[in-house]
């Protein structure tokens, strides 16, 4: 059994406990305390457990050299980009950043081989009082390419920010827009450049209990050099002629180009399927707007995109693996809409883009993401874009209504990809030559197997593994297990140089495509959601249990991980079966879900979760609940618990309870650390060298519960 090297335990955690009764049944909560991150005693445990976590992660031999590794891999490429733009003009926008930058930033350059010019550096930007830094988080560039929109939030609050940056003279104009949404809608600029639209969240007062953060949000349209208090309002609760909403819908109105119409989306918290109306764009805002839904909420909407007068839908209505449909705007008629894309067995139907030639809908043929181009003209055929066999993978990265073909990012599990131009003319993928190839990027000695493990109930999980070439399947392999599993959300093939820092030390990396996630679409998600969630865990063990039955690892080397709504997977994985791990990864994760709905975000995330108002979803919540799993005198593995204090999504606290429980509980006198960031969030905005140190510290505490000998403490 390895020990802790540091001189003191663990923070000792008072327990003061508070009973609760949801529908007769009694719940003790031991530590509802540590909720109040205000109260100066709980900031004090926090910045004890922080610094006792610190202390023993430092303790560990081989962390230093691990994070030089990391740091050197991430270099490996000259700089990376991201969020390209393209215009009619010849200009493309984006952000880049440097190898031994810390943030990314925006540029734009005339055409692929244009000089660079460098137009907002979040560096120069003004830092919080508190100290951290400030990221960007969007932008949007007008129609005549003289001025953009951009957003930024400082140490991953995600507490954004709206200026507007004057490109000929290089400077911002003096609006400034606080309390922007930009976790579910952009802004969009008119037409006529001299307006744009936007959501805002609305002003609570200071006292006002945080699940009210994210209620009643708005969406305004906003005059170039007008005062923003003054904006009208043109989608929500009291806008003209817009439908009555409830208090957790999330109001966005969507511009699309080369188009007269507005698409007036309304999401219902972070449930996946939309309600979608339309207006032409010249009434937008005026008292007489009418407008006309499009689809509802149970037509299982979850996407779309418009060409001229014709919105394209996908659904899940009727097509378990999503279908694309097509409707008009003048009159739209989901009823009668026309299939483009059908249902199939073979593939589920991912996303969708518009082009000038085409639509361009992405595929999930297993794990591959593939893109299939499908012309306007009904009897064309669709075919598929072919791709490198090296790179099986792919994902439309820029596409724009106004131009033809689109720009692909191609992936893979063991090489990093290119930015290619398809020109439909040719039917050619061209590398755009914008990211250069790193030295790191394709390391020949790396493979991935892709294998079906069995569940509980004989459903049959996809699991992606990646590993050396000449990995001997004899139970010794240190292996990370990852998945998520909610919001339909699939896990897409993806190559990161630094994993090389795990993998060329004989580690393995596994992600298990379980249900609640998107592997096989709606049915797939529903099948690991509210009621059914306990599927989404018990995929993940049965993922675990198929690494070791085959021989890639073994209890003693094997650790889980998951994030966010992964919190879920992870937590009751380790414990309904705590036997099964020796180290497990939470990170920001979802633990107390009895409490989910007294934060921030919680409402948003009913549709996904439960209620416990209602008695059934509160047995759901309960069984999915980590921090009422754990039970005292039980051997747990290693845990490292991870949040950064200004998460906005997960609020701190419940690692925090999670952490303390964990440490009461566990006889196996393994370690229960609790690694606190004071200038991040939920890793939205993290600098380079945040990213590096958390990655360094996870892979540390794993190979130092594995028993690996460089990595036990000094």
């Amino acid at each position: 059994m390895n020990s802790i090297a540091v001189s003191e335990p663990p923070p000792a955690t008072p327990i003061k406990p508070v009973v609760d009764d949801y529908h007769g049944t009694s719940i003790t909560d031991p530590y509802r305390y540590l909720e109040d991150f205000k109260n100066p005693a709980v900031q004090e445990w926090v910045k004890q457990q922080a610094d006792f976590t610190e202390q023993s992660l430092a303790e560990l031999r081989g962390r230093a050299e691990l994070l030089a590794r990391i740091q050197e891999l991430d270099a490996g490429s000259p700089f990376t980009l991201n969020g390209i733009t393209r215009l009619p003009g010849g200009e493309l926008f984006y952000f880049k950043q440097l190898a031994n930058e810390n943030l990314a930033k925006l540029y734009v350059r005339q055409g692929l081989r244009g000089p660079e010019r460098l137009l907002i550096d979040p560096e120069k930007l003004p830092r919080p009082e508190a100290g951290g830094h400030v990221a960007l988080s969007f932008y949007r560039v007008s129609p005549d390419a003289t001025q953009l929109l951009y957003g930024f939030a400082a140490s991953g609050s995600e507490q954004t920010t709206l200026k507007i940056f004057d490109l000929p003279t290089g400077r911002d104009l003096p609006e400034s827009i606080d309390r922007i949404e930009a976790g579910y809608a952009l802004p969009y600029w008119l037409p006529d450049g001299k307006s744009f639209v936007y959501s805002r969240r609305r002003q609570t007062p200071a006292d006002a209990p945080a699940a009210e953060g994210y209620k009643f949000t708005q969406a305004f349209q906003h005059r170039l050099g007008a005062d923003p208090t003054d904006d009208r309002l043109v989608f929500a609760n009291g806008a003209a002629g817009s439908p009555a909403m409830a208090e957790m819908d999330f109001p966005a109105v969507i511009l699309p180009l080369n188009s007269r119409w507005a698409i007036g989306q309304v999401k219902h918290g972070d449930e996946t399927d939309l309600t979608l109306y339309a207006t032409s764009q010249e009434s937008l805002g005026s008292p007489n707007v009418r407008w006309t839904k499009v689809c509802d909420r149970t037509d299982l909407t979850t996407e779309y995109a418009v060409h001229g007068d014709t919105i394209f839908l996908r659904t899940a209505h009727e097509a378990p693996g999503f279908k694309i449909v097509r409707t008009s705007l003048a009159a739209p008629d989901f009823r009668t809409a026309a299939v483009v894309v059908p249902t199939s067995r073979e593939q589920v139907v991912d996303s969708l883009a518009v082009a000038q030639d085409a639509l361009y809908v992405g595929v999930l043929t297993g794990v591959p993401n593939r893109i299939l181009r499908v012309p306007y003209d009904v009897a064309a055929k669709p075919e598929m874009l072919d791709l490198p066999p090296e790179e099986p993978a792919a994902q439309v990265v820029t596409a724009r209504a106004d131009l033809p073909g689109v720009y692909v990012a191609t992936r893979s599990w063991t090489r990093a990809g290119k930015l290619y131009d398809y020109e439909p003319e040719s039917q050619k993928l061209t590398d755009t030559e914008l990211l250069p190839l790193g030295k790191f990027d394709v390391p020949e000695w790396l493979t991935s197997t892709e294998v079906m493990a069995t569940s509980h109930d004989d459903v049959q999980v996809p699991l992606s593994i990646i590993h050396r070439r000449d990995i001997r399947l004899n139970g010794s392999n240190p292996t990370l297990l990852s998945g998520y599993g909610a919001y339909g959300f699939p896990i897409s093939m993806h190559f990161r140089p630094v994993n090389l820092a795990w993998l060329e030390q004989g580690g393995v990396l596994a992600f298990a495509h379980v249900r609640g996630g998107g592997a096989f679409g709606k049915q797939w998600h529903h099948a690991g959601r509210k009621l059914t969630k306990p599927n989404t865990w018990k995929d993940f063990i049965a993922c675990a249990e198929y690494l070791i039955r085959t021989g890639y690892t073994s209890s003693a080397k094997l650790a889980g991980q998951g994030g966010s709504a992964g919190g879920i997977l992870i937590g009751r994985s380790i414990t309904d079966r705590p036997d099964l791990f020796a180290a497990a990864h939470i990170a920001v994760g979802c633990t107390d879900m009895l409490r989910f709905e007294t934060t921030t975000n919680g409402p948003p995330n009913v549709p996904e979760f439960g209620t416990t108002s209602k008695k059934d979803e509160f047995g759901g919540l309960l069984e999915m609940s980590t921090l009422h799993h754990i039970h005292d005198g039980t051997e747990y593995p290693a845990v490292l618990l991870t949040h950064g204090i200004n998460d906005p999504r997960v609020e701190p606290w419940m690692s925090a309870k999670t952490t303390a429980r964990l440490q009461a509980a566990s006889v196996s006198g393994k370690p229960v650390l609790f690694r606190v960031d004071y200038h991040a969030g939920h890793g939205i905005g993290s600098t380079r060298s945040q990213r590096h140190a958390e990655q360094a510290d996870t892979w540390a505490f794993m190979l130092w519960q594995f028993g690996a000998p460089a990595f036990q403490p000094k």
